[in-house]
């Protein structure tokens, strides 16, 4: 990898609902009829988040390091998948300088979690939780989410690099 000074990625991710799962955002189980469909625990808030960090790496995104078609990743924690993107990023000779992201879903409604959802992520990326922005928004009843089908999330992540010597 070339160095540069500083990356940013963007990162999307997107889940339906499903009936018998626990809905987990953030790290946080979130009380909710449904939770969301996926291999792992479906954590479309660190999925986005990883595929951030990974695209800021120019390392693909979260299926090429974790693919839904190995049992070993069969209900796993995303946010420990998370904390092991953040120690590729440093391996790589980066440090994640803010992550800024957005929930769109109808309901439940997320304000009383995202203080929570901040500090686990923030551990998880082993930053300050100054240093992670949650938002969550509707989509006033448009589109999946706002039929309640599933819940997208939205992260961008900005890399600076560890090295002061970059030409």
């Amino acid at each position: 990898m070339v160095p540069v000074a500083t990356r940013i990625g963007l990162g999307i991710d997107v889940h339906a609902f499903a009936e018998g799962r626990p809905l987990i955002l953030g790290g946080v189980q979130i009380p909710h009829g449904r939770g969301l469909l996926g291999h792992s625990d479906a954590d479309v808030l660190a999925h986005a988040i990883t595929d951030a960090l990974l695209g800021a790496l120019r390392l693909g995104d979260i299926g090429a390091l974790f693919p839904d078609t190995d049992p070993a990743y069969k209900g796993a924690d995303s946010l420990e998948l998370l904390g092991r993107v953040a120690a590729l990023v440093q391996s790589q000779g980066y440090r994640v300088a803010d992550v800024d992201c957005v929930v769109m879903a109808q309901a439940p409604k997320l304000a009383p979690y995202r203080e929570a959802m901040r500090g686990n992520l923030a551990q998880a990326l082993c930053i300050d939780v100054s240093q992670v922005g949650v938002k969550a928004t509707t989509t006033e009843q448009l589109g999946f989410e706002g039929r309640e089908e599933g819940i997208s999330a939205y992260a961008v992540a900005l890399l600076q690099s560890e090295c002061d010597c970059l030409c």
